[in-house]
């Protein structure tokens, strides 16, 4: 038996630590470890609620949006404030803008080249690569001379030794199987998208002002709307909205899902390979009648356990006794006995490093090995993120969901149970771009709508006023993120955040053990996953990568001088 180390993981946000024992070729057994400790809940600590959001949009460069909507969501929860329509929508296109960037920019460039090989690409014939990008799609430019300037172009950064964004991966493992051809396309769409990503977030600038970091604002949205006035939201911004949007749908259907459908089938083996645990967690979001309204969100709230798709258990966020987070084996410490499990609302962000110095041999698994607590939901472990959405979604009978995966299941010739893996994992965040890149045109439509028909509300003064607060209150705000459930809880009390605390999608995904030994979803994942070979373990990272890791909801850990800790050297071979 063997310990394999992969420290940092890369193509992620966040610092993240896999340990796995091999024995015989297969996984037996992991460890996962965030080496980043959160911090803004002390930070936030006798603030002013309505400016927490500004404070934890920042927590990271990637989810900005939503962690500044759950934060808003939970001061308007907390004090009893219901937006404007207006205000509903904007926020329904800005959470449909960041899926649609978040989930390509995630299937190109952090994950594609866990299939994809590049140096493979240099062997392909372009005028069979332009025949295939032809048969799956009507993108123009699949022309053999683009091809052919494309390898040409690759060619010589791989003749210079300098393969730039491509350096340091595994190309040759035996586990890539794309013929030469499609690697080929691969390689021009993972560029394309990058000049592609950051033209859909300017919608983020028209609305929020700015990208990264939108602005938001307790009890609306900071935008006015007058489509006669230079510097409000004008008939000119709402027009670049909507051919911005239009865009990224083609791009996401022409693109996106036809590069999914032409990669899936040579690997279909991996739709029995990391399922990891058997249940799963959703919110909910998109709201169509109010945020209030839970049964109009177009994303469905609710769990699954033990991937029985015939009942969908109701999840409630504001019960004291469902959510619940544990420090067995995380470097903190709680006021009341071991084991003890504490709801967001009490929850206490006390550090308490009791491991070694990096750089280390091994974690010390048998006790505290990670910066990230370790939440439960009524005692289950629960994956979270876009297959879990869909699960439920599909399980709920949501019609437009359901269509979408069965409609994706047909075109692989595959079962729903293909999706219990990490095949399924990709397709189920492809599946859901796919629609929310029509939904984001159908709020957008909505809006204009209500323009033409005379409301251009955004904002309401309603409980604005710290004056109008009682004593004390506590909410909760519930979104989707892109990587999955995400909710903060803040509790006021003398108009100042009291306590506040953000259980965010890696918490859930990437979290140690419990007390009662229960792996969370990346170490359940990894077990029995094949390795070939041990100094090159691909295969963790596609698994990994499956769920978007995202451990950025933290801060660097520096001592009390100032001076850091630790430093983690990169595995030039990741």
């Amino acid at each position: 038996m063997s310990r394999i180390v992969v420290d940092p993981i890369t193509r992620i946000e966040g610092h993240l630590r896999i340990e796995a024992e091999v024995k015989d070729g297969r996984i037996t057994d992991a460890w996962s470890a965030g080496t980043m400790v959160r911090g803004m809940e002390i930070i936030l600590r006798g603030r002013d609620p309505r400016d927490a959001w500004a404070f934890v949009e920042r927590v990271c460069g990637v989810c900005t949006t939503v962690h500044a909507l759950a934060s808003v969501r939970s001061v308007e929860d907390a004090l009893d404030i219901v937006i404007p329509p207006n205000a509903e929508l904007i926020r329904n296109i800005m959470f449909c803008t960041q899926y649609m960037q978040d989930h390509v920019v995630h299937f190109y460039h952090l994950h594609a080249l866990d299939w994809v090989d590049i140096v493979s690409a240099l062997k392909a014939d372009p005028n069979e690569a332009s025949r295939i990008a032809q048969s799956i799609s009507s993108w123009p430019k699949s022309s053999p001379g683009y091809f052919k300037d494309l390898q040409t172009r690759l060619t010589k950064f791989v003749e210079s030794g300098q393969l730039g964004i491509f350096a340091n991966g595994y190309w040759g493992h035996p586990a890539y199987k794309l013929p030469p051809a499609v690697n080929l396309i691969g390689v021009a769409h993972y560029l394309e998208a990058l000049e592609w990503q950051k033209e859909i977030v300017k919608v983020h600038a028209i609305f929020g002002g700015k990208n990264p970091h939108p602005n938001y604002l307790v009890g609306g949205m900071p935008c006015s709307i007058n489509i006669d006035e230079a510097n409000a939201i004008n008939a000119e911004r709402l027009a670049m909205v909507a051919r911005l949007l239009e865009q990224a749908r083609v791009f996401v259907e022409q693109v996106y899902l036809p590069d999914l459908l032409a990669i899936a089938p040579s690997y279909l083996d991996w739709a029995a390979i990391g399922g990891g645990v058997k249940n799963y967690l959703c919110y909910g979001d998109l709201p169509t009648n109010g945020y209030r309204d839970v049964k109009s969100f177009k994303f469905p709230r609710g769990a699954i356990l033990d991937r029985d798709l015939s009942k969908v258990h109701e999840v409630n966020p504001h019960d004291p006794d469902g959510i619940r987070e544990f420090i067995d084996h995380s470097w903190y410490d709680y006021s009341g006995p071991a084991g003890t499990g504490l709801n967001p609302w009490e929850g206490e962000t006390k550090l308490n490093y009791t491991g070694p110095k990096p750089p280390y041999a091994n974690l010390n698994v048998e006790g505290k090995y990670s910066w990230l607590k370790t939440p439960r939901w009524k005692g289950h472990a629960m994956e979270v993120g876009p297959l879990s959405r869909m699960l439920v979604g599909y399980a709920s009978g949501h019609a437009e969901i359901k269509d979408a995966v069965t409609e994706t299941l047909a075109a692989l010739k595959a079962p729903a149970s293909v999706l219990f893996s990490t095949l399924g994992r990709t397709a189920a965040r492809g599946i859901e771009t796919k629609l929310v890149a029509r939904w984001g045109l159908e709020f957008f439509q909505q809006l204009l709508t209500n323009v033409k028909n005379g409301d251009t509300r955004t904002f309401t003064k309603d409980k604005w006023e710290p004056s109008t607060w009682p004593a004390s209150a506590k909410g909760i705000g519930a979104s989707e993120a892109p990587r999955g459930a995400l909710a903060h809880w803040i509790v006021i009390k003398d108009r100042k955040i009291d306590n506040y605390q953000l259980v965010v999608p890696s918490t859930w995904n990437a979290s140690p053990r419990d007390a009662k030994g229960q792996r969370s979803p990346y170490e359940e994942s990894l077990i029995g996953t094949p390795v070939h070979d041990p100094k090159i373990p691909l295969e963790i990272l596609r698994t990994i990568h499956s769920f978007d890791p995202c451990l950025a909801c933290a801060v660097h850990l520096y001592d009390d001088q100032g001076a850091q800790v630790g430093e983690a050297t990169v595995n030039p071979a990741v």
